[in-house]
């Protein structure tokens, strides 16, 4: 693999020193533990049911036709969407376009290891799990035998990459005028014994996949949904969970995901209307440009008649 010489390159196999601290050796029960304090908050403060606050922007990388940033407080993903292009090595005509996704780590982004320059069996997943949440909600029969390139790149991971993904993912398709059914949104929860952490951290979700006990709730689950039609477009569970848990997340994802369309309608609505802010500008200085050339039109006729 090719070095980086503007910077201190370590060893390819080093390890985190954070793997012989304190903190990093302690056993599942101590962390099961220090999830909630004596008034039944989390560790940064909010209530089992209370998500963290978002914040959204779009048009952040020139190059691509549509991009945004989502970050919710340690969590930071920017998304980057670009035009259509023809499908590469297929001979067969396609009626509905693809989409094509990719969900890439920073090298520094995960608080538990170091992310590998290659991509992993991790981020193959997520990406897969990117391109089904999409699909539903593009439409993908307008541009038939073409591929939307849709490239993700978590900056930090501190729990539910995968949902915001899905958020910044929508946000860059509006923002490149994809045509869509609705505005996609997602959401997860962490499910520990009876406790349903809703928008989990890092931490959280460590506790809610490694547990050790099977005979009680236990994991993460995703979901995606077109909160205008009520349609789900993906749904994702890791773990072991009875009917009934599921059936109750189900219903706490959907009021999570409903909550979030706000926030996207605000962030699309003042990116037209900075468009349009722009537009009217560019007309207005082509208008003073012609004005002044008619001008100067009008005094070269006047010498070339006095002539």
């Amino acid at each position: 693999m090719p070095q980086d010489y503007r910077r201190f390159n370590g060893p390819e196999d080093s390890v985190s020193y954070k793997r012989f601290t304190k903190d990093y050796l302690k056993p599942y029960n101590i962390l099961n533990d220090e999830l909630l304090n004596a008034k039944e908050l989390r560790q940064d403060g909010r209530a089992l049911t209370e998500a963290r606050s978002m914040f959204a922007t779009t048009q952040v990388v020139s190059q691509a036709k549509g991009s945004a940033y989502v970050e919710r407080d340690k969590t930071k993903i920017i998304c980057s969407v670009f035009d259509p292009r023809e499908i590469p090595h297929q001979n067969e005509f396609s009626q509905l376009g693809q989409i094509y996704c990719e969900v890439k780590f920073a090298t520094f982004s995960c608080p538990r290891k170091r992310r590998p320059h290659a991509p992993d069996a991790e981020e193959k997943a997520l990406s897969v799990a990117l391109r089904k949440a999409l699909e539903p909600a593009v439409c993908r029969h307008l541009f038939p035998n073409y591929q939307v390139d849709v490239f993700v790149y978590i900056l930090e991971h501190d729990g539910a990459c995968l949902s915001n993904a899905i958020n910044a993912a929508g946000l860059a398709l509006a923002d490149a005028a994809v045509p869509m059914y609705d505005v996609i949104t997602a959401s997860t929860i962490a499910v520990v014994g009876d406790k349903i952490f809703v928008d989990p951290t890092e931490s959280e979700e460590y506790v809610a996949l490694t547990s050790p006990e099977t005979n009680i709730n236990h994991g993460v689950i995703i979901l995606s949904m077109l909160p205008e039609l009520k349609q789900i477009s993906d749904f994702t569970h890791i773990g072991s969970m009875d009917a009934e848990c599921i059936t109750n997340a189900m219903d706490i994802l959907e009021k999570e995901c409903i909550k979030i369309v706000p926030h996207v309608q605000k962030v699309i609505v003042a990116n037209l209307v900075k468009g349009f802010e722009e537009r009217k500008k560019l007309e207005k200085e082509a208008a003073e440009r012609e004005q002044l050339l008619n001008t100067k039109m009008e005094e070269w006729k006047k010498l070339l008649n006095a002539g």
